[in-house]
């Protein structure tokens, strides 16, 4: 079971991630997957996705989580 982000619009529907062009991939622990939008979630904000959420396999772990500083 990878780790993974579902992203999300400001509505909170789910962004595909090839329709904003990027991968999101798999992660093998909840610490890549972390570091994984600590590099990239400027670039996702940039492209319009709003909230994040971070799912091991189908367990939903935590989430929505704003892009945009408060």
């Amino acid at each position: 079971m990878g780790w993974w982000w579902r992203l999300e619009d400001p509505a909170g529907a789910e962004v595909d991630p090839e329709s904003v062009g990027v991968e999101v991939p798999p992660a093998d622990n909840q610490g890549d997957a972390e570091s994984w939008l600590g590099e990239h979630w400027r670039v996702l904000l940039e492209r319009g996705v709003a909230t994040v959420t971070l799912f091991e396999g189908d367990r939903e772990v935590y989430g929505p989580m704003g892009l945009a500083a408060t």
